[in-house]
């Protein structure tokens, strides 16, 4: 199977962000569910091995998108390896927040997902990724993911990950036996790194910060991914939330973004607030 769907935003006379362009087919199709909030609902089966799937997303200058979806993704086995590709532009000022449910990977599946997020300054991004090692029971297909992330044209985070080698996946240095494992990045900076058990908030060289988690089960890890979001984008609840596993309150979506600093790459250390038109 080959199939597309893409998203585009654009400034409306009033200020507010529109939906410019919203095309999909299965089993990428796309629903409108609020002023600028767009859910994935899956129309079909998969990925199955061999197909090849491609989601664009195009954020304009000074605009807000948030893209969720209805329910976890399951990649089933087939012939040869099955492909997401999702590209993203995130203009100057514009606000993205991607939020979807896990990826599970059943057994025998070979998947690769690949993200492609090209940042203009000002750009503020929440970009979550969960990953669940099998269906209950069952031993995980294999999985490579690539996460690469440039501001203006620079590099700015470049990240790969391998998954579903028994004897790697074991290793203390790898996953530890943990079924579930998840990654976060944000523009918003952390004042410093926070590691504790089965999370890591790490702040990037140059700026923004990235969020790792594992845990035995999918709602321990987004229990721990968003403490570790509300510890990057400044709550101060965030470094004190409740013991892992243990889930306090969610916040606020906006907040998780925005934070009470600046959550701009090209704002770090200015000490100022971004607003959404």
């Amino acid at each position: 199977m080959r199939a597309a769907a893409a998203l585009a935003t654009a400034l409306g006379p009033d200020g507010r962000t529109v939906l410019r362009r919203v095309a999909s087919a299965p089993p990428l199709t796309l629903r409108q569910t609020g002023p600028h909030t767009v859910h994935l609902v899956s129309t079909a089966a998969g990925p199955l091995g061999g197909d090849r799937l491609w989601l664009d997303l195009d954020v304009a200058p000074r605009t807000t998108l948030e893209l969720a979806s209805v329910a976890s993704t399951l990649v089933l086995p087939g012939t040869g390896e099955s492909e997401l590709l999702v590209t993203a532009r995130v203009g100057a000022g514009a606000r993205l927040r991607f939020v979807p449910e896990p990826t599970v990977l059943a057994a025998g599946c070979a998947h690769r997902l690949v993200v492609r997020l090209e940042l203009e300054p000002e750009a503020s991004v929440l970009w979550r990724e969960e990953i669940v090692l099998g269906r209950h029971g069952e031993r995980p297909g294999r999985c490579r993911t690539r996460f690469d992330a440039t501001l203006a044209g620079r590099p700015l985070l470049r990240q790969e990950l391998t998954l579903g080698d028994p004897g790697l996946d074991a290793s203390p240095a790898v996953l530890d036996g943990a079924r579930c494992l998840g990654t976060t990045f944000l523009t918003a900076t952390a004042k410093e790194p926070l590691v504790s058990d089965g999370l890591a908030v790490l702040p990037l060289a140059a700026s923004g910060t990235v969020v790792s988690a594992l845990a035995a089960d999918a709602v321990e890890l987004r229990s721990r991914l968003e403490r570790g979001e509300r510890a990057a984008s400044g709550d101060a609840e965030g470094a004190a939330m409740p013991g892992d596993g243990e889930r306090g309150e969610s916040g606020d979506p906006e907040r998780a973004m925005s934070g009470d600093g600046d959550d701009t790459v090209a704002g770090r250390g200015r000490g100022a607030r971004p607003g959404i038109p």
